[in-house]
């Protein structure tokens, strides 16, 4: 499993000119184009009041709303300061990642590294990285995404951020992959 470097994906201070409420990083894929009309361009649409940064290679040749701020690429030692500025962070499973499950996106530990509350499509094995509950949002569709838009405010934003922080922090570094493929290779599961 992608996991998280806590030497380099950690809460900085926001940055006002990166603000906004749902951030999206992800190069334009075929296997996400789809996925990202639904759950990051769609609540865009719908929700014309709201700032909505959208960062990655490609997108740059699509239409997208007024309030979509294209970003081209993003460097990874940008990743903290959008991370942090955001009131949400989305995370987008690829269409074949969802299908199977069990299959975090490196985006989603990076984003929990930097305190971002995070709002993902649904998949299965999540609750094995992140707490539904109360780490991470989960939306089925557009309409979850936007329902959590219209709720979420900053205290509850960073109060999930800081808990999947520290579940990150506690389970998955990259420190904890190295002893999960030690044991499995001891076939010492436990």
């Amino acid at each position: 499993y992608n996991a998280l470097d806590p030497s380099t994906h950690f809460p900085v201070r926001p940055e006002e000119s990166l603000s906004c409420d749902l951030l999206f990083i992800g190069n334009r894929l075929p296997d996400r184009e789809t996925r990202v009309e639904e759950f990051f361009l769609e609540p865009a649409r719908r929700l014309p009041q709201r700032k909505f940064l959208l960062g990655g290679n490609g997108w740059r040749e699509m239409q997208t709303p007024f309030n979509v701020r294209l970003l081209g690429h993003v460097y990874t030692k940008d990743h903290n300061v959008l991370n942090s500025s955001a009131l949400a962070v989305l995370n987008v499973a690829r269409e074949s990642m969802a299908r199977y499950g069990y299959s975090p996106a490196t985006r989603v530990f990076e984003a929990a590294g930097a305190g971002a509350c995070i709002i993902t499509d649904a998949w299965q094995g999540l609750d094995v990285f992140l707490d539904p509950t109360e780490e991470v949002l989960v939306a089925p569709d557009s309409e979850g995404v936007i329902s959590h838009l219209r709720t979420l405010e900053e205290p509850r934003a960073r109060a999930i951020g800081k808990a999947a922080r520290n579940r990150v922090l506690a389970e998955h570094c990259y420190s904890h992959r190295a002893i999960q493929f030690e044991n499995t290779l001891k076939g010492n599961f436990g």
